[in-house]
């Protein structure tokens, strides 16, 4: 282990930097990081800090901190020398707020790595500003180019696929329903052939991390001399993960999918032919790899054949690249399904899609925060075409906005921005978007519902739900709880996932605790400002608990703040739907851009609360 200390001293104000962490992840702050020029300076009494014993990785207590960063203007000195409109300064205004997040590294997973890597993120996009505003000045015009995000890729030349493989370029990362068409016939002498799916480098990681790696063995390997498919991950600082092989007795389901087909491997008696394999050196196969909630999943010629949830720090949205090695003769490579945003020339209801001005004078009824990742383009425009048309969101008694974070993916960086100058509907976050980070937007929301505007009562939602503003606003109101609400699908006896195969799994060293106090699940939820106000409050005073599931840490949040006095009201909410659609609705959760549009039609034309699928 190493230990810095770095005390960075730039005009009338003081960085300081406490980091200990493994050498596995080499020296993750370079020169193109939030690494400056480093002064040592022991003497100074505002230099405080404190080495704490380690603690789980998935709670973080101020009593319990092995990694301290104190640095009040670390983040929001990313702003300083800008010259932003007044619409794009108000999108940064959860940022500016979010100074200390950083002192909570430990608790979340892959932390500083996105706070390194939204610095870097973040320098790129501001020299694109900075050269297409000296466009604009010299030429007197815009510098249009083609849409840079498509929604469909193919290649079907012969020429393009080489004897050394292929790559197809995926501009702006997968979504969930983004799908990888690969056409071709196994041959060679061994027929054996992989796909990847690689990430974006940074620049002192030049190997890119694979976000799934599958490896089709139609000759085996030292395991079996039997067909077999091997699916994996890799990173430069946890090398290659733990194979899943197929065929294989793993019972293990992705999204309700098993991770490998029973047919995988199985003899029909009835006609004594070979087990079967999904690919057959010489015959010509289609290969569809979709992208789930949960995971990958790949079909061969319409039949499910493995499964392969994500890795934590390796999501979808990281994914720039489809690369295809071996012996497979391609004769095509789709991409379809992927992030696209819309041009604004061909938006004929623009002006009723941008964002009412927030009330200066009064306090809003409800505010909503929206979890986005960068690249969920045609989510938000879902949303913004549906339930933000509500009436009490166009009159302002009601604010919506979305948070998202910032994408590895310069093109995506690009569209976001210009997304935010046209709508100003989102509050940009100072960290790249990883999964494990979301109670850091828990934060921001509470920012944002307190200090940004005074609202009554805070909301928080995703971006692939479906709200009923009036519900939610007649709930409370006829509730009438002012303080200490608590209002949502609330689980009172939940205990930690301790099945390591989870996607919440939590271990006993991250959470001992046999149970949860009680919670809201994440697709909807309500604290009233008292709540709100005691999250920022903790947050300035940097003595939250983190944990990384963020729905149960506002419950252990709330918890803790009965301890010191808060008197807390918990409003059950049935019709709040965290896996779906029911009829009778206040919240539906997994609605695709399509379905929130059949969802908001309905509601228009027959008055009730009808599912669409």
């Amino acid at each position: 282990m190493k230990k810095w200390l770095a005390c960075v001293l730039t005009g009338s104000f003081i960085v300081i930097l406490i980091l200990r962490y493994n050498v596995m992840f080499k020296n993750p702050f370079s020169n193109n990081s939030l690494q400056q020029r480093i002064f040592v300076n022991t003497i100074d009494p505002r230099l405080k800090w404190v080495q704490q014993p380690t603690v789980s990785p998935a709670i973080q207590s101020p009593e319990a901190v092995n990694q301290v960063v104190v640095a009040d203007e670390l983040v929001s000195g990313l702003f300083l020398d800008r010259n932003f409109s007044s619409e794009v300064q108000s999108s940064l205004f959860t940022w500016n707020e979010m100074k200390h997040i950083v002192n909570y590294s430990k608790g979340l997973p892959n932390a500083l790595e996105a706070v390194r890597e939204a610095r870097i993120a973040w320098d790129n996009l501001m020299d694109i500003v900075a050269k297409k505003q000296q466009i604009e000045v010299n030429e007197s015009s815009v510098d249009h180019k083609g849409k840079q995000c498509p929604y469909f890729l193919s290649k079907m030349d012969t020429k393009d696929f080489g004897d050394k493989g292929y790559k197809l370029r995926i501009p702006c990362g997968l979504i969930q329903g983004s799908a990888i068409t690969i056409i071709g016939i196994p041959n060679g002498l061994s027929g054996s052939f992989r796909i990847d799916l690689t990430g974006e480098s940074v620049p002192e990681e030049p190997n890119p991390p694979i976000v799934l790696h599958y490896n089709v063995r139609l000759q085996g390997d030292k395991v079996t001399e039997d067909p077999v498919i091997v699916q994996n991950t890799w990173t430069t600082a946890q090398d290659w993960g733990e194979e899943e092989r197929c065929p294989s007795r793993n019972n293990k389901k992705v999204d309700d999918l098993k991770q490998c087909s029973e047919k995988v491997g199985k003899r029909d008696n009835r006609t004594r032919s070979k087990p079967y394999f999904p690919f057959k050196l010489g015959y010509l196969s289609v290969t569809t790899l979709r992208v789930g909630e949960e995971g990958f999943h790949m079909t061969v010629d319409g039949k499910q054949i493995t499964s392969f949830a994500y890795r934590e720090g390796l999501e979808p949205w990281l994914v720039n690249e489809v690369r295809i090695f071996g012996d497979i003769n391609l004769t095509s490579v789709l991409a379809s399904g992927l992030p696209t945003s819309e041009d604004l020339e061909h938006i004929d209801d623009l002006d009723a899609l941008r964002t009412v001005p927030l009330p200066l004078h009064r306090p809003l009824d409800l505010f909503i925060g929206v979890f986005s990742t960068a690249n969920n383009f045609k989510r938000r425009m879902a949303v913004r075409r549906t339930w933000m048309q509500y009436p009490a969101v166009k009159s302002g008694t009601v604010a919506v906005r979305f948070f998202a974070g910032l994408h590895k993916n310069q093109i995506v960086n690009e569209e976001l921005w210009s997304e935010i100058k046209t709508y100003g509907d989102i509050q940009l976050m100072p960290f790249v978007d990883y999964y494990g980070l979301i109670t850091w937007k828990t934060i921001a929301i509470c920012i944002f519902g307190t200090e940004a505007v005074p609202a009554k009562y805070v909301m928080k939602t995703d971006d692939d739900a479906f709200v009923r503003v009036d519900e939610v606003l007649g709930t409370i109101s006829k509730e009438n709880v002012k303080h200490g609400l608590l209002y949502g699908l609330i689980n009172y006896d939940a205990q930690p996932h301790r099945n390591a195969d989870s996607k919440w799994y939590i271990s006993p060293e991250e959470y001992p605790e046999k149970t949860y106090p009680p919670w809201a699940h994440g697709p909807g939820y309500v604290v009233s400002n008292d709540i709100a106000k005691a999250v920022y409050t903790k947050h300035k005073e940097r003595s939250l608990r983190m944990f990384k599931l963020e729905d149960v840490a506002m419950g252990i949040w709330i918890a803790e703040m009965k301890k010191e006095g808060f008197k807390v009201y918990y409003k059950d909410e049935k019709r709040v739907y965290n896996e779906g659609c029911n009829d009778g609705f206040v919240v539906a959760h997994y609605q695709s851009p399509r379905e929130m549009l059949c969802l908001w039609q309905k509601l228009q034309a027959e008055g009730v609360a009808k599912c669409c699928n």
